[in-house]
């Protein structure tokens, strides 16, 4: 007998612009993530791709939203797109509780490597914003604020791509023994163009961690909270 595998769908914003290599990036998370999903059909779609997510999605399937908060696109794009299909929603990325341990287990890497303490070490956490809406931002203060206790003596401050205060101002007054860790789910043009130009700008001299959602455990991170969102009522729309 064929077994019926659960469906689950990883979402991202996506490159309108060019989608392609932001919806390869997303399946090459995805087959990170079946990896640690055995009975699970994990697939991917972009929301820049035309037509992409409406193609992969099945009812009951759980939907991932590969996003850092709640904002205009995880609560008006996405249910927008699914309306009238039965699915089930799980956290945004950036919302899950376990991602501060990941964030800090890298940043105490990339510190040990150069042997640099936690106590004289300033982590800059670069963040999109969002002229649309506050979500973006209290999602990265939460994030922060998660973040601070799991690295003891480490000063960690916010720049924003979209929004005060400015990356390139966040980043002016930092020393070389400091560490940028980009709060993206995706390595975009925010991240390649954006966040080294203001880094550039501020005269940045330290070191660049690659974004969270890319870090070391990601996709274990998401299998969990697939998992989590097929059991949990409460998560169906």
């Amino acid at each position: 007998m064929t077994q019926t595998l659960q469906t689950a769908v990883l979402t991202a914003h996506g490159q309108p612009s060019a989608p392609g290599p932001a919806e390869a990036d997303l399946a090459a998370t995805a087959r990170g993530v079946a990896a640690h999903l055995p009975g699970w059909d994990v697939r991917s779609a972009t929301l820049a791709a035309p037509g992409r997510l409406e193609q992969v999605i099945e009812d009951g399937a759980v939907v991932y939203p590969f996003f850092m908060s709640r904002g205009y696109f995880t609560s008006k794009v996405l249910p927008g797109r699914l309306q009238g299909r039965a699915y089930r929603m799980a956290t945004p990325f950036g919302l899950d509780s376990g991602l501060p341990d990941l964030a800090a287990s890298a940043v105490q890497q990339a510190a040990s490597e150069r042997h640099w303490p936690l106590d004289r070490l300033n982590l800059l956490l670069a963040a999109h914003g969002s002229a649309r809406g506050p979500r973006a931002a209290e999602a990265a203060e939460d994030f922060a604020a998660r973040l601070s206790p799991l690295l003891p003596g480490c000063s960690v401050s916010l720049g924003y791509i979209e929004q005060d205060p400015r990356l390139a101002s966040a980043a002016a007054s930092l020393p070389v023994r400091s560490i940028c860790l980009p709060f993206f789910a995706q390595a975009g043009d925010h991240v390649k163009e954006d966040l080294p130009e203001a880094l550039d700008a501020a005269g940045f001299g330290g070191t660049v961690l690659p974004v969270a959602g890319a870090l070391p455990g990601a996709p274990a991170l998401i299998a969990a909270a697939i998992r989590r969102a097929s059991l949990d009522p409460s998560a169906s729309e």
